[in-house]
């Protein structure tokens, strides 16, 4: 893989297709750094460079604009249309879809390239990104409507989409940092972190797709109110981060023993 080289890209937080958005991602990237063995966080840190898993936790995200990897835009995401069933949803996770994006695909070949290269920067970089839009609902939502991005939807009086607001509107509602939040949801989940840890891949994906699709039956009765939407759903989006902080702990306690 090409070494990675810091872009600044202005316009890039505005691509629709962004997961979580800069701090849902650094809260994720927080909560599993928190959670890694010391043996690993100094091992990622040699990587990286000290909290480096937090501070390039979005570069796969700034780099979607630039040619360094140019078929990157499908590896973030992964279509899983309505009225799947569990086992259909499963078989995804293994029979990778040949259209509707390669997230699943991806993940697993980055695993792959780190199992046999600890040292490789980049790919530490998009597992560190993937592993948090695996538990992003909009990144494993509907093909017709482009993840949500179609879903038209008013945030506070301003006009925005389903997507947008799984990404970043339902985040930035609690006013918190990246560091302070990751510590609300230690306090509000630290309990569940070792059953977390303990799902089957197949049993997470399954939970995170039925949210999804109870989101978008959501929308049927919406009374386009933003305090009952947050209300009805910020609990669901936090556990979501905190499980992906989880999950990704786990991944590199795994890999860098």
């Amino acid at each position: 893989m090409k070494k990675i080289v810091v872009i600044v890209l202005l316009a890039v937080f505005a691509l629709p297709t962004l997961a979580w958005g800069p701090r849902g991602h650094r809260i994720i990237a927080e909560v599993a750094y928190n959670h890694m063995t010391k043996r690993a966080r100094q091992k990622v840190d040699a990587v990286l460079g000290t909290h480096g898993a937090v501070h390039w936790a979005n570069w796969p995200d700034e780099i979607r604009s630039d040619t360094i990897y140019p078929d990157s835009y499908d590896w973030h995401f992964q279509d899983m249309n309505p009225g799947l069933s569990d086992s259909a949803v499963v078989a995804m996770l293994t029979d990778y879809a040949k259209e509707g994006g390669r997230l699943f695909e991806k993940t697993d070949s980055l695993i792959a390239v780190l199992r046999e290269n600890p040292g490789n920067k980049d790919a530490l970089v998009f597992i560190v990104h993937f592993m948090g839009d695996r538990f992003c609902p909009m990144h494993i939502a509907h093909m017709d409507d482009a993840g949500g991005n179609k879903v038209k939807m008013k945030w506070f009086g301003q006009n925005t989409n389903l997507h947008s607001v799984w990404d970043t509107k339902l985040i930035e509602y609690r006013g918190l940092s990246y560091t302070e939040y990751a510590a609300w949801l230690e306090d509000l989940y630290s309990r569940e972190a070792k059953n977390i840890a303990a799902m089957s891949w197949p049993e997470l994906t399954i939970r995170n797709y039925h949210l999804t699709c109870d989101i978008y039956t959501y929308q049927d009765t919406f009374d386009g109110n933003t305090y009952h939407y947050a209300y009805r759903w910020v609990a669901n989006m936090e556990w979501q981060l905190y499980a992906a902080g989880i999950r990704l702990a786990k991944l590199l306690n795994e890999l860098y023993r």
